[in-house]
């Protein structure tokens, strides 16, 4: 397998990676442009922008833009995240030509119609209201929330009805302005892909954008807070954030497999102690997620109103616990897990397409995967403890979500990891 990049002259990046014996590619467009990038008048931008480059280019009708890749057997999506958002297509190798060209006229050409505009808002709206009645999806946004507090970076993807109830057509054309210029735009394949045939297309395609400056990121903060809500449920969502390190930081891979060892799987710390030996609860799992300049360790679960009290002060508990005595196995136990994840993942060109674009997006450049083996096997236990030890000392972040009224607040929680 073969990487290639190729960088043209006004910024615009592209990244290819041949993957023999496939008969298929994946192929996209990501940009470096998310929730974090928004001013806070223009929380849910990013989304619904997204939600419109399906919804008319100057050549294509939304109908035509579906049809163009579902004739040929392909797939279109796209999302958002708070540092990124990707247009992308799966097809056969033959369609290749086809994919790119649908891809970059919805990324280079939506032309926001008025009429399509409101029917979108309207479609956005139903999706914030699900959302909103999905306790343990609105749960995380309120962990975010009270983890970075007034910030870009602890805001919805989504954004608030509000908000989202009166962006404009030149709402949506400023966005694009300040924030889709050749230098955030990565063009990513896949699969039986010709490095060189892409790269002429991004010329012909691209190349006539004119670069510009972005604006810079507001550094995030990670400061702990507490928001709880009540509402009558079975269940109490409980979430505790911690800050972790971001993509850059030394000791990434250590949170990584630190947060697999305490709750990434059935064999996991906080799986046997809360749910095999003590019934607390159904569903609990921990995971360290990162940023360009930060990162967040989360911890979940969801259990009964009676049971809440006992589940977060054992969590606690069971946190002090792994910074004082993780063990070697788990931690081997860990790297495997990490590892295996990352290969199997990668058995697929459109997961090729995404982590080409995401490192590069990080980095500047790809990583080979032994590179990245490496840095994981190369992760001690005392670097493990470390992270963990850290993690106890720190001021944490937490969101509850239900009949909430026993839980116990973010200070009894704080004292007892500092106990």
């Amino acid at each position: 397998m073969t990487v290639q990049l190729h960088t043209l002259p006004n910024g615009l990046r592209v990244v290819t990676e041949h993957m023999p014996g496939l008969k298929s590619a994946s192929v996209g467009v990501w940009v470096n442009a998310g929730g974090r990038h928004e001013r806070i008048e223009q929380n849910g931008i990013a989304h619904f922008l997204e939600h419109m480059a399906f919804k008319g280019t100057d050549r294509r009708s939304a109908l035509e833009i579906a049809e163009s890749i579902e004739d040929v057997g392909g797939y279109i999506n796209a999302y958002t995240s708070r540092e990124m958002t990707a247009f992308y297509a799966r097809v056969l190798e033959v369609d290749v030509p086809l994919a790119l060209d649908v891809i970059s006229d919805i990324v280079l050409n939506p032309i926001f119609d008025p009429r399509e505009i409101e029917i979108e808002r309207g479609v956005i709206l139903q999706e914030i209201g699900q959302v909103n009645d999905t306790p343990d999806d609105i749960v995380f946004d309120w962990l975010q929330e009270a983890a970075y507090p007034d910030q870009p970076l602890g805001r919805s993807i989504l954004g608030p009805s509000e908000r989202v109830s009166g962006f404009t057509r030149d709402d949506l054309s400023t966005f694009v302005t300040e924030r889709y210029g050749p230098g955030d735009l990565i063009l990513s394949a896949a699969g039986s892909v010709d490095h060189d045939a892409i790269v002429r297309f991004a010329e012909e395609s691209f190349g006539h954008l004119a670069p510009r400056a972005g604006s810079p990121l507001v550094p995030a903060t990670f400061r702990g807070s507490e928001r709880r809500e009540e509402r009558k449920l079975e269940q109490v969502h409980f979430t505790l954030g911690f800050e972790a390190p971001s993509y850059r930081d030394p000791d990434f891979y250590a949170a990584q497999i630190h947060a697999s060892a305490l709750g990434g799987g059935m064999s996991s710390r906080l799986f046997q102690e809360l749910r095999e030996r003590r019934g607390l609860c159904y569903t609990i799992f921990a995971q360290a997620g990162a940023y360009d300049d930060s990162g967040l360790m989360t911890i979940y679960a969801g259990t009964s109103p009676e049971e809440i009290e006992s589940l977060a002060h054992v969590t606690i508990d069971e946190m002090k616990r792994a910074a004082d005595d993780m063990t070697e196995v788990e931690v081997e136990r860990a790297r495997a897990q990490m590892k295996a994840g990352l290969l199997m993942g990668l058995e697929s060109a459109s997961a090729r397409a995404e982590r080409l674009a995401r490192l590069l997006s990080i980095w500047g450049r790809i990583p080979s995967l032994e590179e990245t083996v490496e840095r994981i096997d190369a992760v001690t236990l005392s670097q493990v403890r470390g992270f963990g030890e850290r993690m106890v000392q720190s001021a944490p972040a937490m969101a509850l979500y239900g009949p909430v009224g026993a839980a116990p607040a973010l200070s009894d929680l704080s004292g007892r990891l500092a106990a």
